[in-house]
C-alpha cells in the first residue's frame, strides 16, 4: 500500500492534520502517528525538518514524489506540501508495518 492510499484511507476513518505548520505541531505534541512530505516542495526548506523532528520522536516519516498528489489524496483542491496522520483508523496495522 503507497502513502497516497493511506492518507486517503485514514481522511475517511481517522483523523490528518495538513499543512507543514499542523503538522510540524502534531509532531512536537506526539500526537502524529505517521508524517508524509512531497519531494516536490519548493524551496525544500519548508518541510526539510520534518524528518529530523519525526527521527527525534520516533515517528514514521515517509515522502511521495507530488504535492499535487498529495493533495488530492487529502480531499483538498490545491497542492499540499505535507500531512501527518493523527488517528489511523482502518490503516493502522499498515502504518505499523512501515519500516
Amino acid at each position: 500500500m503507497d502513502f497516497y492510499t493511506i492518507v486517503e484511507k485514514a481522511r475517511k476513518t481517522g483523523k490528518i492534520e495538513k499543512g507543514t505548520n499542523e503538522v510540524t505541531k502534531a509532531i512536537e505534541r506526539g500526537t502524529a502517528k505517521l508524517v508524509i512530505a512531497a519531494a516536490d516542495v519548493n524551496p525544500k526548506e519548508i518541510t526539510q525538518h520534518l524528518a529530523i523532528l519525526c527521527k527525534e520522536k520516533g515517528i514514521k516519516y515517509g515522502e511521495v514524489d507530488s504535492k499535487q498528489k498529495l493533495g488530492i489524496s487529502v480531499g483538498i483542491p490545491v497542492k499540499c506540501s505535507s500531512v501527518a496522520v493523527v488517528e489511523a483508523g482502518d490503516v493502522e496495522k499498515e502504518i505499523a508495518n512501515l519500516k
